[in-house]
């Protein structure tokens, strides 16, 4: 009999913007994953451009969740967790985590951009992240959120000696890392990717903007594509593809960026063992 993939997805939603799990149910599903959502809150928009938020945060539901799966006897293939608003939800992150000691458990360390650490996050909180990166099988930082959890100084651009020293230090964190959008002396914005078979470099095509929930994206073809069996570097070939095509279709509509990616135009190009950017060994 087929066993269909499952995975937890421990996010908000928010209804309007394309990020988070609006964003992560249609793509886990268009490769043929069973997506299953533990939302930490309900909002209207996203919180990037639409003024003072409307917000229901659900902390207290996402323990009753656990306890319904585990009294079902439910399995997951997959535990996958995004942006964390409070220690309380970081405390049912570490437990979803214990309780499926043989899924695969990626975190998503969502805390800042730019240089910058997101207004909602404490020193209490990013330490608690940290905690929870260390719990997880794979992160995906950007190189923010990498500074962050390594406690260096922001450079927005690095060598690639510098950028594989980071990546060799957060591999000491967690056994397989991918550092997203590291811009590079040599005028290149790379995915680099690393897990204890090797390293890898993904090149980016640049785009002259940034829209909300493109690291959703890159997160969800990541995680699915480990899930469907391929390894690191396809997989981050696989996330680097179909994140640009989805920004470069946007970008050519010339949109409001607060809107996110059209990424439900190609969809269908998911299942497509062929849809790759070239990696090369870093």
């Amino acid at each position: 009999m087929h066993e269909q993939k499952r995975i937890i997805a421990i996010h908000d939603m928010s209804g309007f913007g394309r990020c988070s799990l609006t964003v992560i149910l249609p793509v886990l599903s268009a490769m043929g994953i069973q997506v299953c959502p533990v939302p930490t809150a309900v909002l209207a928009t996203h919180t990037g451009g639409f003024g003072e938020a409307v917000m229901q945060d659900l902390t207290d539901f996402i323990p009753k969740c656990l306890e319904k799966y585990k009294a079902l006897e439910i399995g997951f293939n997959a535990v996958y967790s995004g942006f964390l608003a409070s220690s309380a939800q970081i405390d049912h992150c570490l437990d979803f985590f214990k309780s499926y000691p043989d899924s695969l458990k990626v975190a998503d360390p969502v805390m800042g951009d730019d240089g910058k650490v997101y207004s909602t996050y404490t020193k209490e909180l990013v330490r608690r992240m940290s905690e929870l990166a260390h719990a997880a099988d794979v992160i995906t930082p950007n190189l923010t959120e990498a500074a962050i959890l390594l406690n260096d100084e922001y450079k927005a651009v690095l060598t690639a000696e510098e950028a594989g020293d980071k990546l060799e230090r957060l591999m000491k964190i967690t056994e397989t890392v991918v550092i997203t959008g590291v811009a590079l002396t040599d005028n290149t914005v790379v995915n680099i990717g690393g897990n204890p078979d090797g390293r890898w470099l993904v090149k980016c095509d640049y785009v002259p903007q940034n829209y909300p929930g493109t690291g959703d994206l890159f997160t969800a073809v990541l995680t699915g594509g480990l899930l469907k069996g391929k390894n690191l570097p396809d997989s981050v070939s696989m996330a680097t593809a179909f994140t640009q095509e989805a920004v470069k279709l946007t970008f050519n509509r010339k949109t409001l960026p607060r809107n996110g990616v059209f990424f439900e135009e190609i969809l269908h190009l998911l299942p497509a063992d062929n849809f790759f950017s070239k990696y090369i060994q870093f």
